[in-house]
């Protein structure tokens, strides 16, 4: 596989030279975090790193090798590579969950032959809510608008979520759904 420009490289591109490389040695990590508001707004937002899980903890020297055969070194627990400045990836401890909901079944994506993961966007909406909710990350709203407005979700599913997530949920979904019919 080509590598990207990897002075350009957006985080779209990066998950998926990352995500195929990990994908070909059998270890599927799905893309969490800011990174898929960056991929779903279609670069309006940037996010400067893309988070993966990697289901079993047992694969981490795995992903060492994978990593560093592209060209990524580890600088403690960041993969940065030498040619890309603005962007670096980090494996996040599993489960995949969103606030309290562990049941999070993530899109499949194609690409080049293999299946790559990421949180739906109504995953990706719920889980920037969550941080707005439990952290008060006024800029998760946000994110979660961006998301909103330029992908189909199901505004239900982010409703009944924030109704069932601890603190003042449905404060967040009536701010969000009030924004976002705007």
């Amino acid at each position: 596989m080509e590598e990207p420009d990897w002075s350009n490289v957006n985080e779209e591109e990066l998950w998926k030279f990352v995500g195929w490389h990990l994908a070909n040695k059998g270890i599927q990590s799905i893309l969490v975090g800011g990174a898929v508001v960056a991929i779903y707004s279609k670069g309006a937002y940037r996010s400067g790193d893309l988070d993966l899980v990697e289901p079993l903890l047992s694969r981490a020297a795995d992903i060492k090798s994978v990593m560093e055969s592209i060209g990524f070194n580890k600088v403690n627990r960041h993969y940065v590579h030498p040619k890309c400045k603005h962007l670096y990836i980090e494996f996040v401890s599993a489960p995949v969950s969103i606030g309290d909901d562990y049941k999070i079944v993530p899109d499949e994506k194609e690409f080049k032959g293999k299946i790559l993961k990421i949180l739906s966007p109504t995953d990706c909406i719920k889980d920037r809510l969550a941080s707005y909710l439990h952290f008060k990350a006024r800029e998760c709203l946000d994110q979660a608008l961006l998301v909103a407005k330029t992908q189909k979700f199901d505004l239900e599913k982010v409703r009944e979520w924030c109704l069932n997530e601890a603190g003042n949920g449905k404060d967040v979904f009536d701010e969000f759904a009030n924004l976002y019919k705007r």
